[in-house]
């Protein structure tokens, strides 16, 4: 049995190791696949795993000996899942492996924000505190986040472990979801209608699907509807924002800063407005990124296709 990872250097760039997909079958990794060699790379291979290498239609319908497609991610919308259908191929994602890592780093974009401390390091470095006339400085405005009100917009795994850590900072919750939990509600967290959250957040947190009525919904009407000074952190789907709106909104002032992992499109495009928006951090889409948290997604994988060839298939997206 054949085994070909289109994209393996993302998931594993050397600290892993593919030896459990090498005892199931013969496995062949490339770092990375140009859409020009993917029909070439999938020939004659049973089972192909890819991250964000695209398999579309013309290719999966080409690919006679295919019988499985292993998305090494959750999103999967790089697979054309009718064709996939339609051809008798099985495709699985992983729906859940991040959600300590992805809630972790929307806490540390948003303290970043507050704090700045990599810039107040890197001031120090170049001599600004061995030279200042007092004991200390600061060169942006510093922010506790004690009785203050997080929003989060999307409110399933990730979500309820961010509030965990906000609510461990002294935080309020206000959660938004079409699907509520109520035994999770407290004194310190309670669902709330979006524009209840938008009036009354100090922080929003992006947490939620792209779907069709998530696309933009931070925009410049419902940015309107926040307090002055809020603070927005996505570190979801980049889509869920418009950009240029946002970009506006932190150049006035209205929005004080904001921290992205995500943009519309990636990598980011040069003309992207929020590369010159002020107050932004932008990362490149790594929250999903920690060892441990590749670990996860990586014996996720594997255990799906070791289900998919004991005739037990489990997280199938196309069935």
């Amino acid at each position: 049995m054949k085994i070909v990872v289109l994209d393996g250097y993302t998931l594993n760039p050397g600290d892993l190791s593919w030896d459990s997909l090498k005892e199931i079958g013969e496995l062949t990794v490339y770092d990375r696949t140009p859409s020009a060699l993917i029909p070439e790379r999938i020939k004659d291979t049973e089972i192909v795993f890819t991250n964000k290498t695209p398999l579309d239609r013309e290719t999966i319908l080409a690919a006679d000996s295919l019988k499985y497609i292993g998305v090494l991610a959750t999103g999967y919308n790089v697979i054309d899942i009718e064709a996939a259908k339609e051809a008798g191929v099985v495709v699985s994602n992983i729906p859940t492996y991040g959600t300590k890592s992805v809630a972790q780093f929307a806490i540390a974009l948003l303290l970043e924000l507050c704090h700045h401390i990599g810039e107040h390091s890197n001031a120090v470095k170049q001599g600004e505190w061995e030279h200042n006339p007092d004991w200390c400085f600061w060169k942006y405005p510093l922010i506790e986040l004690a009785e203050k009100t997080m929003g989060i917009i999307g409110f399933g795994r990730i979500g309820q472990s961010t509030a965990k850590i906000a609510q461990a900072l002294g935080m309020k919750v206000l959660a938004f979801d079409t699907h509520k939990i109520p035994e999770l509600e407290s004194d310190t967290l309670q669902y709330a209608d979006l524009d209840t959250v938008l009036k009354s957040s100090d922080v929003i947190v992006l947490h939620c699907p792209l779907f069709p009525s998530t696309q933009g919904i931070i925009c410049k009407e419902t940015i309107q509807k926040m307090k002055d000074n809020v603070l927005i952190i996505n570190n979801s789907r980049g889509p869920l924002i418009v950009e240029e709106d946002l970009a506006n909104a932190l150049n006035t002032g209205k929005v004080a800063g904001a921290a992205v992992d995500v943009v519309s499109t990636e990598p980011i495009r040069g003309d992207n407005p929020l590369l010159t928006a002020k107050n932004i951090l932008i990362t490149p889409h790594i929250s999903w990124a920690p060892r441990e948290s590749r670990q996860r997604l990586y014996d996720i994988a594997v255990d799906n296709l070791k289900a998919f060839l004991y005739n037990s298939p489990i997280n199938i997206v196309n069935p």
